[in-house]
């Protein structure tokens, strides 16, 4: 039995729908079951930080995100080694590296978990990816009500990955042996600006975008209207570094999965509806 944490996000659930497509026992950990519209034959279970030991009857691996702790994750880690998971695969970030900013808001949430991990006697993996193709779902309600899209830093490099990239490597991770202590720096294929990117999704939407750069003081609210302003200075502060700046690039995903990382464009395909009216 694998159980997944964070099991209705974006590399969650795709992780889920992966495993069950395989055949494999799943646990989908949710707060909200009845809503969490996952595969029938994943077995949904309401997550309470609470009552943790009971969540973990039976599985022997566990996908893990850092926000489906509930900010108990020493807890959380000691009633799944008890319980008996062996191995735990961690979704990180890849703001962990040498040479990174440690006081970033998101650096020290990463950080903390894989201590914590790593202190917790489970087998581990790490998965690091940098920029997710779904921080483009920013730009989803502004394209919905129209064709001019506002945001920060036309000119920023990033090479955003597929979140069903990151679940087939976490889907390797889980079942193939030889992951234990790894940490796996995941990206895209290719380096986008944010202009390339509108574009892309212009294209998937049948329609003509233009991108408007605004300042990061009227791009917060506007783009991150649910998240603290602490982390929001962070991320904005992270973004203004990319700009000109080539992105890393890895072949993770192909060296693990066996196929090629999908490109933003592919991405944009994928969820083209999620841009329509």
């Amino acid at each position: 039995m694998i159980a997944v944490t964070g099991a209705t996000g974006n590399v969650g659930r795709a992780l889920v729908e992966r495993l069950v497509a395989g055949g494999q026992p799943v646990r989908a950990l949710t707060r909200d079951p009845e809503r969490a519209g996952l595969p029938d034959k994943a077995e949904v279970v309401k997550f309470q930080a609470d009552d943790q030991a009971a969540l973990f009857a039976g599985v022997t691996r566990l996908f893990l995100y850092v926000q489906g702790a509930g900010g108990r994750m020493p807890e959380l880690l000691d009633a799944a080694r008890t319980a008996g998971v062996r191995h735990v695969v961690l979704l990180s970030s890849g703001i962990i590296q040498e040479g990174a900013d440690e006081t970033h808001p998101i650096h020290v949430m990463h950080a903390t978990a894989e201590r914590q991990i790593r202190d917790s006697g489970l087998a581990w993996t790490f998965l690091r990816p940098n920029a997710f193709a779904t921080n483009a779902f920013q730009w989803a309600p502004q394209i919905r009500a129209g064709n001019t899209v506002r945001g920060v830093f036309a000119g920023m490099l990033t090479a955003p990955i597929h979140e069903d990239d990151i679940a087939a490597v976490a889907e390797r991770a889980l079942l193939d042996d030889g992951h234990e202590g790894a940490a796996h720096r995941l990206t895209g294929p290719a380096a986008t600006t944010n202009t390339d990117q509108i574009a892309a999704i212009a294209r998937a939407v049948g329609r003509e975008l233009t991108f408007v750069e605004v300042t990061p003081q009227e791009a917060g609210p506007l783009l991150f209207p649910q998240t603290p302003p602490e982390l929001v200075r962070g991320l904005l502060k992270a973004f203004e570094a990319t700009v000109g700046v080539l992105p890393e690039i890895t072949t993770t995903v192909e060296e693990i999965t066996g196929r090629p990382a999908r490109t933003f464009a592919r991405w944009a395909e994928d969820h083209a509806a999620d841009f329509r009216p």
